[in-house]
């Protein structure tokens, strides 16, 4: 009989955190098998979430005040363990920082995300997992490095404005002043896209419109931030041009590309976050596994939280069933991608709003199905 259950799933977006559906299945679990040994490991993908997951997983949190998208100041948090950080971009330049209903696609700016990272070296990194994604951002990374010290400025030599869409403006950029501790910190760059930089799968084409770009947005987007890899060409030499169609370059509005011109190297997320909240060791102990998200579907198989955990956990023999709101998969997908069985929330309620609202009440009798099935 099954004895020990982990618990490695990503937040329900607009309804549970992850620490949520973690303590949610857990309840629904031990009303069925009291006294149930259940570990608990909320995780994330390098999207906002992340450095929550990395909280729950035992990392200490720093707040910070930093500029936000606009260029208003909020407070956002990095996570730190050891000489380990855990810095999310969507904690300073996350689609959540704008105020509802308001979007930016040609002037928001990443420069918050690049205080973000000067605090973390400041308070003694010396590995940051730099996570990315959920980003209001098509700026390529450059106002995080003109945060860090790099120059962008117009034929005036006055800094353009901030944003993907002043980058059209910039006549000359020197990476010279750049903060020197990032040539001895290792920099993971965490995403769960490997896209280029620009082009009909790059930043402001795939990910511009969900930040509010029209088609006209986009083409501008596109064309200053190949201008912007350019101008870069000129005074960093070959890379630039190497790095802009690098996988990853893309990632967040193309602070991927940013990230890889302070030395990062990319990784999927999902693989670098089970590395660093410990998965492997958790997962020794457990006889079933039980992963989720909010909506499981199609994107969940190229690089989510989900498929991580289900490929790590299907390599060590465990059994893997996964938890969701809405499933958008076929069992033979669900199949291939190393789940035994998903449970959507629309299987016990199939009104869709009462699942997003009531998630939690749900959730646990999702989680009684799943303990009567698996574990008695």
């Amino acid at each position: 009989m099954t004895q020990r259950v982990l618990i490695a799933a990503d937040k329900f977006k607009g309804s549970l955190t992850a620490v949520q559906v973690a303590e949610r299945v857990t309840t629904g679990l031990r009303r069925i098998v009291p006294g149930l040994t259940v570990e608990s490991l909320p995780v994330a993908d390098g999207g906002d979430g992340t450095v929550d997951a990395a909280v729950a997983a035992g990392f200490e949190r720093h707040e910070v005040r930093v500029a936000g998208p606009l260029g208003h100041e909020v407070t956002a948090a990095f996570a730190l363990r050891g000489d380990t950080a855990v810095v999310e971009m969507a904690e300073a330049s996350g689609l959540q920082r704008l105020p509802a209903g308001v979007f930016a696609p040609l002037t928001a700016s990443t420069y918050g995300s690049g205080e973000l990272l000067r605090a973390a070296l400041d308070a003694g990194a010396r590995t940051i997992v730099f996570g990315v994604g959920g980003s209001a951002t098509t700026d390529g990374g450059a106002g995080m490095l003109s945060a860090l010290g790099a120059r962008f400025l117009d034929a005036e030599g006055e800094p353009v404005p901030p944003g993907g869409g002043g980058l059209a403006e910039l006549a000359s950029a020197d990476l010279s002043d750049l903060d020197p501790r990032f040539a001895s910190v290792e920099l993971v760059l965490a995403s769960d896209v490997d896209n280029p930089l620009t082009g009909p799968k790059g930043a402001p084409a795939v990910y511009g419109p969900q930040k509010g770009a029209s088609p006209d947005d986009v083409e501008a987007l596109d064309a200053a931030l190949a201008h912007y890899a350019k101008v870069l060409e000129d005074s960093v030499g070959a890379k630039a041009a190497e790095y802009a169609v690098a996988p990853g370059a893309g990632a967040a509005g193309g602070i991927g590309y940013g990230a890889l011109l302070l030395g990062a190297r990319f990784r999927p997320g999902i693989e670098v976050m089970l590395d660093v909240l410990g998965f492997a060791a958790a997962l020794e102990h457990a006889d079933l596994v039980i992963t989720g998200e909010g909506s499981l579907d199609e994107q969940t198989l190229h690089g989510k939280a989900p498929a991580g955990v289900a490929t790590a956990a299907r390599a060590a023999g465990k059994e893997v069933v996964a938890v969701c709101g809405r499933l958008g998969l076929q069992p033979q997908a669900l199949g291939q991608a190393g789940f035994r069985r998903a449970y959507p929330l629309t299987g016990v309620e199939p009104d869709i709003a009462k699942c997003i609202t009531e998630a939690g009440p749900i959730l646990e009798k999702v989680a009684e199905q799943i303990a009567r099935d698996f574990l008695v």
